[in-house]
């Protein structure tokens, strides 16, 4: 299963979710594959790997694509072990920022598709984080998938967002990948004792959006798990929040078709 968690608004915990979906399939025994398309490089950095100039990153495999990165390499020369058991890192770079007019000029588009493809049979599940916007690479990511969800923050912001992003990402889907599925709206940082999340959450579901039945609470021990760059499947198994990630990661499995 390839699963892009994408947004176009920042701040919503594309990273958040996508590092700690990944750790969750790590920690039931799935070998994962954690791809950071966004060049500020958050979940490369939540998932506890130490990038630097010599680490092979995704901005290097696509500088390959484009004869930048002139040494032949496989997609699976870009992948690096975390400290966490089954989980791997196909890690970000700022280099992402520079290589993108390149690669869209050269519409290279389908190359992360081709790569992810070869490395399907290498890994159970495969989890992709994207930039807060719709450019090359969250295009990139929305062909290359399966399936696709989207955080909400429960900000208003966010709810007027949806529908324009939902559209967008419609439109790619017919264009370039017929069998990219909605997978669903996960309602991220979420008050129960505060009336307006609630209130916006029963307004996406009354415009017939997909709303996920695993919402996430927000929590400090996200920021804390963050600040000792461990997710929260392995920094606190037994916590509330690490319970409704585990309830999300199988909502999600259980829709593969």
């Amino acid at each position: 299963m390839i699963v892009v968690v994408f947004n176009q608004k920042g701040g919503v915990g594309k990273s958040t979710i996508s590092t700690n979906l990944a750790a969750q399939s790590a920690k039931v025994g799935h070998k994962t594959l954690l791809v950071d398309l966004d060049a500020q490089g958050n979940s490369t950095h939540y998932a506890g790997f130490d990038a630097n100039e010599k680490s092979n990153s995704v901005a290097d495999m696509f500088k390959q694509v484009v004869g930048i990165f002139r040494t032949a390499k496989k997609p699976i020369e870009f992948i690096h072990p975390t400290p966490f058991e089954n989980l791997f890192v196909m890690p970000s770079s700022p280099a992402l920022a520079d290589v993108e007019r390149e690669l869209e000029s050269r519409y290279k588009i389908f190359k992360l598709k081709d790569a992810l493809k070869e490395l399907k049979g290498e890994f159970d599940n495969i989890f992709i984080d994207t930039p807060p916007n719709f450019n090359f690479y969250s295009k990139a990511a929305l062909i290359a998938a399966d399936g696709f969800c989207v955080p909400f923050d429960c900000d208003d912001f966010s709810a007027q967002a949806i529908l324009r992003l939902l559209d967008n990402a419609m439109e790619l889907k017919e264009d370039h990948n017929p069998e990219l599925r909605l997978l669903g709206i996960v309602v991220n940082q979420f008050n129960s004792q505060a009336k307006l999340p609630g209130e916006l959450v029963n307004s996406l579901k009354s415009e017939g959006l997909p709303v996920l039945d695993s919402y996430i609470s927000a929590t400090v021990k996200v920021k804390e798990s963050h600040s000792k760059r461990i997710p929260l499947p392995f920094y606190l198994p037994k916590h509330k929040a690490t319970g409704q990630i585990a309830a999300l990661f199988a909502e999600l499995n259980a829709d593969k078709t």
